[in-house]
């Protein structure tokens, strides 16, 4: 990780100061707006087959971090608010923000959560490889068409392996997001001690935004109904519960 955090650290201004959130929604908007077009281009390099640009993306990755710090409800609110269209692109971009918030509760320094930040955006690239007609689909996906999409950790792996300045904790949150505590996850199947921290934070954030976002074939959750439900799912071994519990902490109450 040390090339991504000392190269994020170099462009990143001072912590800014806390905000009011109806001053914060202003800034939020205008960083989701165009964090949807960088993202949208991201995916289409990577569809395409092409070299994805991944440095290029920790301006962003910065100013969503700073957003995050001035008032987290604005931009958490925000990014929950997604189109049908857009939902694959700002689902990365809300990881992002809830892995940035979630870094700092656990107690990780400014430069470890811009980290955990860009492995949230680029935790979901392997969609990009994934046929669109099951991506939108408006109903459950049959056991083969999930079995494709199952698949994208491990697309999303390749590609961020073959990419410049994707360090390794951006990889093992790709690869390892649908990964559960108890070993009943995917790709690899991994339990215990052989997923770490950082992947235990993307299946967190992952399962949070998707729940709480309107899908195709599913409308959303509220965050409260969310929380209790996901808590249920910890203590069944989905999650990590002392990840889950510094999660909510760190969602706080929304306004």
């Amino acid at each position: 990780e040390p090339a991504i955090a000392e190269s994020a650290e170099e462009i990143a201004p001072p912590r800014p100061a806390q905000v009011a959130l109806e001053e914060e929604l202003r800034h939020a908007s205008a960083v989701l707006n165009k964090s949807r077009e960088v993202v949208r281009s991201l995916f289409n390099e990577a569809r395409m087959g092409r070299a994805l640009d991944v440095e290029s993306c920790l301006p962003l990755v910065n100013d969503i971090a700073e957003s995050v710090w001035r008032n987290q409800h604005a931009m958490l609110s925000l990014a929950r608010l997604k189109t049908h269209d857009d939902y694959s692109y700002m689902h990365s971009v809300a990881v992002c923000a809830l892995m940035v918030a979630l870094a700092r509760q656990l107690g990780q320094s400014e430069a470890q959560a811009r980290v955990a930040g860009f492995a949230g955006l680029l935790h979901d690239i392997g969609k990009a490889m994934m046929p669109l007609d099951l991506l939108n689909k408006p109903m459950a996906l049959t056991e083969q068409e999930y079995a494709v999409i199952k698949t994208h950790p491990r697309r999303g792996h390749e590609i961020l392996s073959q990419t410049p300045g994707a360090a390794e904790l951006e990889l093992d949150v790709c690869l390892h997001h649908h990964e559960r505590l108890d070993g009943k996850g995917y790709p690899e199947g991994l339990s215990g001690a052989g997923l770490s921290l950082a992947a235990r934070m993307g299946a967190v954030c992952d399962v949070y935004d998707a729940v709480t976002s309107d899908r195709p074939y599913k409308a959303a959750w509220g965050p409260a109904e969310t929380m209790a439900q996901m808590a249920q799912w910890a203590k069944s071994g989905q999650f990590d519960n002392n990840v889950f519990q510094a999660f909510v902490k760190s969602l706080g109450i929304y306004p």
